[in-house]
């Protein structure tokens, strides 16, 4: 069931929709964080009329989703250039997502910097190698995924991907890119020995332009691995767009049982 689908058959409320997660959606026993997210942006996008684009979100995976879920948004603040909303999706009752967005229109300004360009050794999406979607987590099976950086001589504590979303017609743009903004396994992945559980606890994601666009829904993911220890990794977020110009760049926290 495409995202595009779950939304379709959501049903909605005084503050925002019920809807269902399907099979093919979750990350072990929880839905996966972008869908949840993106879920969760849904609902505080359509909170009031006129909003200008979302500009920066800060998401807390709380607990575990799946089947059932409920979607709700309350505006916090909302001032002349920014609103501020706040959405929690749950599940029986409890919350296993709660995110704050931030809407923003653009202002002038005399300040130009931009220094987060793509790699220059990216592979172009048609050379690139196709990643198996009957791998991974059962979500995988709704993206395509290609490598997107030569293979390395050594381990390294990034990882680097094409990433499209199979069936995103009709999605807002900020909603599709926080749903495939999530779709890498942690940065510091390659280090593993053996396969280990892991849980994302929480998301910064900033947009680097108010209005995101690419070619033929491909976008480059990166996840870049600064820190780890005591069962704690942190990393660095970044999303370009076919043209290798900045899109998004964030950062994650994620908890490594074992």
């Amino acid at each position: 069931m495409s995202f595009p689908a779950i939304l379709a058959a959501a049903s909605k409320t005084a503050t925002g929709f019920d809807a269902h997660v399907p099979e093919d959606w979750l990350q072990g026993r929880t839905a996966y964080g972008g869908l949840s997210a993106a879920l969760a942006l849904e609902s505080a996008r359509t909170i009031a009329d006129g909003l200008p684009p979302m500009r920066s979100a800060q998401v807390s995976f709380v607990g575990p989703l799946s089947g059932d879920v409920s979607v709700s948004s309350r505006i916090l603040r909302q001032g002349r250039n920014a609103t501020w909303v706040s959405s929690e999706v749950q599940s029986e009752g409890k919350v296993g997502l709660a995110a704050t967005f931030v809407f923003m229109g653009p202002m002038e300004s005399e300040l130009h910097l931009n220094d987060a360009g793509a790699p220059d050794d990216t592979i172009a999406v048609d050379d690139a190698v196709i990643i198996p979607s009957d791998k991974g987590p059962g979500f995988i099976s709704n993206f395509d995924l290609r490598h997107s950086l030569p293979r390395a001589d050594e381990r390294q504590p990034q990882m680097n991907r094409w990433a499209r979303v199979r069936d995103r017609s009709g999605l807002d743009p900020m909603v599709e890119l926080v749903l495939i903004a999530d779709a890498m396994p942690p940065g510091v992945m390659p280090l593993f020995d053996s396969w280990r559980p892991i849980s994302s606890m929480t998301w910064l994601i900033n947009l680097l332009t108010p209005a995101p666009v690419t070619t033929d829904g491909w976008w480059q993911l990166r996840a870049r691995g600064t820190y780890a220890e005591k069962g704690c990794s942190s990393q660095d977020m970044s999303v370009w767009n076919a043209a290798g110009e900045p899109i998004a760049a964030g950062m994650q926290s994620i908890a490594i049982f074992g």
